[in-house]
């Protein structure tokens, strides 16, 4: 098949990972995956929720949301709703999952890390990209912590990224943006660690079924994708602000 932007079936989209966008968050990342953008800023909270205190360990939790003009028709404000849809609440508990996996959160202390996750521009990859960009974020945040004498060691324990995998046209492709998302047989969205621990499979199948064997496929392209997105972080995580 030839795919939209002329790139391999196991090639990721261009991406770029800028910190410290925000002034004044904590730790934030712009993370740009082709056409998808999305703002990341992690904030930390005194602040913790009852059943947590006195436990002597700390919690993360991550909102996400579309900006209006993010995608091709406007998508409404959700506090317009008075709440989160299905879809948002799926995803916040996503990141906040997948980012728990890697912090050690006894090491943070009873506080609250609050991450948030907007899209500025929907063009497929939303959720991995949230993901990815927050860990950046989320490591700026705690560092600037330790610098600030309240941490003596970074929490986390290692490195996280997500990517989607899909069939498309009965290929197996690597990144799928919207327009192969849509057309999509399989379509799957994996979080995945540096040493290759799955945090999260999300696999379904639009059209029929697949297979184990085909399982094993998104599995091993999921991996590969993961790894060149890892070194991305850390290369951006090198980089003097």
């Amino acid at each position: 098949m030839q795919r939209s932007e002329g790139r391999e079936t196991t090639q990721l989209r261009p991406v770029t990972l800028t910190r410290r966008y925000l002034r004044h968050a904590h730790g934030s990342c712009l993370f740009e995956l082709g056409d998808t953008k999305v703002l990341c800023a992690a904030n930390f909270s005194d602040a913790i929720a009852g059943w947590r205190r006195g436990s002597g360990l700390g919690w993360i939790t991550a909102e996400y949301s579309l900006l209006p003009a993010s995608t091709h028709t406007r998508t409404r404000r959700e506090v317009s709703s008075g709440a989160p849809s299905g879809r948002t609440h799926e995803i916040q508990r996503l990141i906040g999952r997948t980012l728990r996996a890697v912090v050690d959160l006894k090491q943070m202390g009873e506080r609250t890390l609050i991450v948030d996750c907007d899209v500025l521009q929907a063009d497929g990859g939303t959720r991995t990209a949230a993901i990815t960009g927050a860990v950046v974020a989320v490591i700026d945040a705690f560092d600037l912590l330790r610098q600030d004498g309240k941490m003596t060691v970074l929490p986390v324990k290692e490195m996280v990224a997500a990517i989607s995998v899909g069939k498309v046209e009965g290929e197996w492709c690597l990144d799928l943006n919207y327009q192969e998302d849509s057309q999509a047989e399989v379509d799957s969205n994996l979080a995945i660690t540096e040493n290759g621990q799955l945090v999260e499979i999300q696999g379904t199948a639009e059209k029929g079924s697949f297979s184990r064997d085909e399982l094993m496929k998104i599995l091993d392209l999921a991996g590969e994708g993961v790894a060149q997105l890892i070194e991305l972080q850390k290369s951006a995580l090198r980089e003097p602000l």
